[in-house]
C-alpha cells in the first residue's frame, strides 16, 4: 500500500490558492459524506420504491420485465456517461475549477429528469427520465468522488471511504424509507427527494468552493481521446484490473439479489401489498449493521495499513447473508439477511474507494479513471437485474440468492493478485 501522500492531479490539488489543510479536508469529508447520502437517497426511493410501483401499476402483469429494461437502460446511460463526466472534469479549466461546472450541470439535468419521472404516464415515460436522470447524477457522482485522489493524502482514505460508504448505503436505505412514506402520493416524493439532492450538492460546491485554475497545463484533447476514456491497457495496470473486475462481481452479486427487493418481500416471501410496509423494517436491519461495521472498518483499515483483508471478510459475511432468505424465506429470514448484508456491504464500502484510488493508472487522470471504476457500480445494475429478471421468469425467486452468493465471493477472491496494495 502507498504510505505517501500521491502526487495530486495538478487540475485541482496543485492549485495554491486552493488549500488542502486538515480543516478543510474535515470540510470535504463530512460535505461529500451529505452528498452521498443526498444522492443515494435519489437513487433508493426511486429505483427501489416510486418506479418499482410506478411501473407495477403501469403494467401489472409485467412489472419484472418492465422494472429489468428501465434499470437496465438507465445503468447504460450512467456507465456512458460517468468516465465521460471524469474525463471533462479532469481537462475542464475554469474560474471555479475544474469539477464544479460539470457538478452543476450534472445536477440541473437530473433534477429535470426526476420531475419527469413524477409526471411519467407511459412506461417509456419512465425509462427515458430514468434513464436521463443516471446521466445527470453520473456527472454529479464522476467528478464528485474525484475529489479523495484529488486532496486525500493516501493514509486518510480509508476514513473517507468509510464516511462516504456509509452516506452511499444509509442514502440508500433512507430513500427507501422515504419511498414507502410517500409510496400513496409518489409525485410529492419525488419533489421531496429532489430538493433534498439539490440542497446537499449546492452545500457541497459552496463549502468547497475551488479557486481558477486557468493557469494549469492541460493535456490536448482530440477525438479519439473519446474512446479511450473507456480503457485502460489490463496488461500495462494489472491492479487496475484486478480491482475493476472484484469491485464489478461483487457488486452484480449483490445487486442480482436487491435489483427486486420489494418484489421478493411481496411475491417470493408473500407479504402482498403489506410489502411496502414492511421495507423500513427491513432498511433499519440493513442501517444497524452497516453503522457496526463501517465505523470500524474504515478507520481501522488506515490505522493497520491493509485493505485486502477487510474485502476478503466482507465477501464472506454477504455469502452467509444471501442464503438467508434461500433456507429461511420468511420475514425473519429477510431481517437476517438485511442486518448480515449490512454488516458485509458496510465493511466493504469502508476500504473500496480506499483500494481503488491506490491503485489509479494516473492521477492526473483520476476524474477518467473513477469514472471507469463506477461503471462497476452501474454495469452491474444491467447484468444483475438482467439476470436475475431472467432467473426469477424461468426458476424463480428461491435461485437468485445463492446465484448472487457465489458471485460475492468470487468477488472477494478476484483482489488476490492486487499487489501495490495489501
Amino acid at each position: 500500500m502507498i504510505t505517501q501522500p500521491p502526487t495530486l492531479s495538478p487540475t485541482l490539488a496543485d492549485n495554491p490558492k486552493s488549500g488542502s489543510g486538515l480543516p478543510k479536508q474535515r470540510a470535504l469529508l463530512w460535505t461529500m459524506f451529505a452528498a452521498n447520502l443526498g444522492m443515494s437517497t435519489l437513487w433508493g426511493s426511486i429505483s427501489a420504491i416510486f418506479m418499482a410501483l410506478q411501473l407495477q401499476q403501469l403494467n401489472p402483469d409485467n412489472k419484472i420485465g418492465a422494472l429489468t429494461l428501465a434499470i437496465s437502460i438507465g445503468a447504460i446511460a450512467s456507465m456512458i456517461a460517468a468516465p465521460i463526466a471524469g474525463t471533462v472534469s479532469d481537462r475542464t479549466r475554469t474560474r471555479i475549477g475544474g469539477r464544479a461546472p460539470w457538478m452543476i450541470g450534472g445536477l440541473v439535468v437530473a433534477l429535470a429528469a426526476t420531475a419527469g419521472l413524477a409526471l411519467a404516464t407511459t412506461t417509456t415515460a419512465v425509462i427515458v427520465a430514468f434513464a436521463f436522470m443516471q446521466v445527470g447524477t453520473s456527472f454529479v457522482a464522476a467528478p464528485l468522488i474525484a475529489h479523495i485522489p484529488d486532496r486525500v493524502p493516501s493514509e486518510r482514505r480509508g476514513t473517507f471511504s468509510s464516511v462516504n460508504g456509509l452516506g452511499t448505503v444509509v442514502g440508500a436505505l433512507f430513500g427507501q424509507t422515504l419511498g414507502a412514506v410517500f409510496a400513496s402520493a409518489i409525485p410529492v416524493g419525488y419533489v421531496v427527494v429532489a430538493a433534498l439532492f439539490a440542497l446537499v450538492i449546492v452545500i457541497f460546491l459552496i463549502v468547497n468552493a475551488r479557486a481558477s485554475n486557468l493557469d494549469q497545463p492541460r493535456e490536448r484533447f482530440a477525438a479519439i481521446d473519446v474512446l479511450r476514456t473507456f480503457w485502460v491497457n489490463p496488461v500495462k495496470h494489472p491492479d487496475f484490473f484486478w480491482a475493476f473486475t472484484g469491485r464489478l462481481l461483487l457488486i452484480t452479486g449483490f445487486y442480482s439479489a436487491s435489483s427486486f427487493g420489494l418484489y421478493i418481500l411481496q411475491d417470493y416471501i408473500g407479504l402482498g401489498e403489506g410489502a411496502v410496509q414492511v421495507v423500513p423494517l427491513i432498511g433499519l436491519a440493513v442501517l444497524v449493521g452497516i453503522v457496526s461495521s463501517t465505523i470500524v472498518a474504515g478507520p481501522l483499515s488506515d490505522r493497520i495499513g491493509r485493505r485486502k483483508v477487510f474485502i476478503f471478510i466482507a465477501g464472506v459475511v454477504l455469502a452467509i447473508a444471501l442464503m438467508a432468505p434461500f433456507v429461511w424465506p420468511t420475514v425473519p429470514g429477510m431481517l437476517v439477511y438485511a442486518f448480515l448484508s449490512g454488516v458485509g456491504f458496510g465493511a466493504y464500502q469502508a476500504v473500496d474507494y480506499a483500494l481503488v484510488t491506490e491503485v489509479l493508472p494516473s492521477q492526473a487522470s483520476a476524474g477518467r479513471d473513477l469514472g471507469i471504476i463506477n461503471i462497476t457500480a452501474t454495469l452491474p445494475q444491467t447484468f444483475g437485474a438482467a439476470a436475475a429478471g431472467l432467473v426469477v421468469t424461468t426458476v424463480g425467486y428461491a435461485a437468485l440468492f445463492p446465484i448472487a452468493a457465489v458471485l460475492v465471493v468470487l468477488g472477494a477472491l478476484a483482489i488476490i493478485p492486487v499487489r501495490s496494495v495489501r
